[in-house]
């Protein structure tokens, strides 16, 4: 019952094109709170999944209404993770596109909320 809340972060990264989609990586600032953490999208038709690595080790898959269960590893412990995508959508291309993913997350099994990404990405 909490308002919703909207960060917006601007930072540079690597977009990749792959045989089966794309893959887009940047490192987290302190600004985020996870410096020294490499953030990663996996897109491929269907999925995307977001790895974390560094201080912070997790793996989320994102499939329409298929729920993904996963270790979210921090120096001082770890916690199951479940996340249930509502929305998986993508556009991209050489110059770059849009990423949209609206999940529900759930921690030890009990409900946290709901979470939208929107990435606008810009190639160069």
């Amino acid at each position: 019952d909490q308002e919703p809340e909207c960060i917006e972060l601007v930072t540079a990264g690597l977009l990749e094109s792959t045989e089966k989609g794309w893959i887009l990586t940047y490192e987290e600032t302190d600004l985020t709170g996870l410096q020294g953490v490499t953030t990663t999208f996996h897109v491929e038709p269907g999925t995307i999944t977001l790895s974390w690595k560094g201080q912070l080790d997790s793996q989320m898959v994102f499939r329409k209404d298929l729920p993904h269960e996963s270790l979210y590893q921090m120096p001082f412990g770890a916690l199951m993770i479940t996340v249930c995508a509502r929305e998986v959508r993508y556009e991209i291309g050489e110059a770059g596109g849009t990423i949209d993913l609206a999940y529900d997350i759930e921690i030890e099994q009990n409900a946290a909320g709901k979470i939208e990404y929107h990435l606008d990405i810009q190639a160069k």
